[in-house]
């Protein structure tokens, strides 16, 4: 049976990035208290549509694969914040990269990635498809209410991709496990969908809710539990990992999750200080910075895990191959912003706070 090997990965970041004393210019903030509380400094406001950051994260991942699109036997693309709901937006990114295979687009929100990781690992070890590009990219400022402290601070936006390609070498996805935690449904999310009504302008006001204490508390236990059921699965032990590589959602959260796994603090790597959480595209742009900044090593044991709405959970062990540099470089950008992310977001701003304001009056 052929393991599933990473060959390739690639990281897209708009270029407008919102600090956060530009957050204290509208909101009742700082800096110290959103760090503080979050372990964030900045996150990046996208002028492009979420499959604009998609495609060139794929090409990132393809050229450091040595591959074309043409290449590919299937896209799997983790969001909640499509451009389009018909089509996917795997689709645009398939027409992008000049694919001809299967496509698709799946929703486990911050777990996305690894979601779609661990079905893209199934397809390869069936022996169905051969080499698989996986995305996850999010534009998250879409749903933010900016007048709500709670939730605006913590979202960025962002992508992340990387290629999977089959082999007979004892690398790759090791071992993964998928969970979805049904009475946890109501503490995060956003009431986009068909259930609004479209011809009332009431209902197509809608933003992130969710319930901080509550996410700490299940995220803590889903990426723990399932973190655990990879370890036993494969008989090892938190000894025998040598990287964590988690969603960055909140730096407490990571702490408590690596001291209650009982793991060294200096095996888990962070870096939600520069991005903010970018739900499904936090682990591939994680896993990027990890590389370039020389974290990862050959043969290593990387154990990743996610939570998201639903509530979603996932981890995964893997097993890196011999290459921790790209083959070939992409040197395509995004087309030129001329704005600020203050700028970008002056609109919704002014909206939301207008709207605070009446419902307080």
């Amino acid at each position: 049976m052929p393991n599933a090997m990473i060959t390739g990965w690639g990281k897209c970041l708009p270029p407008a990035a919102l600090t956060n004393h530009d957050l204290a210019t509208f909101m009742d903030t700082n800096d110290e208290w959103i760090y503080s509380r979050t372990g964030i400094k900045q996150r990046y406001i996208s002028h492009v549509d979420t499959s604009a950051l998609a495609t060139l994260a794929a090409k990132r991942a393809l050229a450091c694969a040595g591959l074309k699109g043409s290449d590919i036997d299937m896209i799997i693309l983790g969001t909640a914040t499509p451009d389009t709901l018909v089509p996917n937006i795997a689709a645009t990114v398939q027409a992008e990269i000049g694919a001809e295979c299967a496509a698709l687009d799946i929703n486990a929100a911050c777990s996305g990635f690894l979601y779609g990781l661990g079905l893209a690992t199934a397809q390869i070890r069936s022996g169905q498809y051969k080499r698989i590009l996986v995305i996850g990219a999010e534009r998250l400022a879409f749903y933010l209410d900016w007048s709500r402290r709670d939730t605006a601070v913590l979202f960025g936006d962002g992508a992340g991709a990387v290629v999977v390609e089959a082999t007979e070498q004892d690398v790759g996805v090791k071992a993964y496990e998928l969970n979805n935690d049904p009475e946890g449904r109501e503490i995060l999310k956003t009431t986009f969908g068909t259930q609004m009504d479209r011809l009332d302008a009431e209902s197509l006001d809608f933003f992130l809710q969710f319930d901080g204490r509550e996410i700490f508390k299940r995220a803590i236990a889903g990426m723990g539990g399932l973190s655990q059921k990879v370890l036993t699965k494969l008989d090892m032990t938190s000894d025998d990992i040598d990287i964590v590589i988690p969603h960055q959602a909140n730096v407490r959260i990571i702490d408590t999750l690596i001291s209650k796994m009982k793991i060294p603090a200096e095996k888990a790597f962070k870096n939600i200080e520069n991005y903010g959480n970018t739900s499904a595209a936090t682990v591939p742009i994680a896993l990027c910075d990890a590389l370039e900044q020389g974290r990862i090593k050959p043969g290593q044991n990387i154990l990743t895990c996610a939570f998201g709405a639903g509530l979603t959970s996932a981890a995964m062990m893997i097993k890196w191959g011999e290459r921790v540099t790209p083959i070939n470089e992409c040197d395509e950008e995004l087309p030129a912003c001329d704005k600020t992310a203050l700028e970008i977001i002056e609109k919704s701003v002014k909206y939301f706070l207008s709207k605070a304001e009446k419902e307080q009056a």
